[in-house]
């Protein structure tokens, strides 16, 4: 039994839908995000020591954790995908380009859109109100000369990278689409896709995919306006 440690609004949902295109029997307990300051509760650090959500145990294995995404997605097809269902085959082109997406989401993608969120809040509370203007002010200029620019730039690479495939490995769907569907989610949550139609198509197409859907009815309701 696998067991998802599922922080609300959060990467974890990408856990419950791969799990679900897996057909994997799996367990999922929910953490709450404090209504403040949108953390993860200190609960989640008894199951590892980082206290982050996506976090699996696998019972199969003494209860091992797995922290990390890519990690967590890594072990996930090596023990649930022997048919490789979800990634292209060893040595193919499209399994270059797989491996890049999977990684390049958390490294290079969520970063930027991360700072923007924590910049955006530096004017509203828990931010004492003296401080809120002058944070408002640095917040803009973060954003203006260096945030902005930096997720323009990744959006318009990913926008083109889905010109040639319907998916960001290949033509088949991958773990790697569902990686990425995290940052475009979160693009788009502040309005950022208005310039992007394959990336809208994109998401349009990750919502319809039925376990896509049984993930949400999973993990519950699902947004990225507030989340980290």
């Amino acid at each position: 039994m696998i067991r998802v440690h599922h922080l609300e609004h959060s990467r974890s949902q990408r856990v419950l839908w791969l799990l679900e295109e897996l057909g994997v029997d799996y367990d999922v307990v929910v953490y709450r995000r404090d209504p403040e300051t949108w953390l993860a509760p200190a609960s989640l650090r008894a199951v590892h020591p980082l206290g982050k959500s996506p976090v699996i145990t696998d019972e199969a294995r003494d209860g091992r954790a797995i922290a990390e995404s890519g990690a967590i997605i890594e072990y996930l097809l090596e023990h649930h995908d022997a048919d490789g269902r979800l990634a292209p085959p060893v040595g193919s082109d499209a399994r270059e380009r797989y491996r890049f997406w999977l990684h390049h989401a958390e490294g290079s993608a969520m970063p930027p859109l991360v700072m923007r969120l924590v910049f955006s809040r530096l004017g509203k509370p828990p931010v004492p109100a003296l401080v809120r203007p002058l944070g408002r002010q640095f917040a803009q200029g973060v954003e203006k000369n260096f945030l902005g620019p930096r997720i323009t730039e990744l959006r318009d690479f990913w926008e083109a990278e889905l010109g040639a495939s319907d998916w960001f490995a290949g033509e088949a769907f991958s773990a790697a689409d569902i990686q990425m569907s995290f940052p475009v989610l979160a693009l788009e949550s502040r309005g950022g896709l208005d310039a992007a139609p394959r990336l809208r198509d994109f998401l349009a197409r990750c919502r319809e995919r039925t376990a896509y859907q049984r993930a949400i009815e999973r993990g519950g309701k699902f947004s990225l306006a507030a989340s980290d």
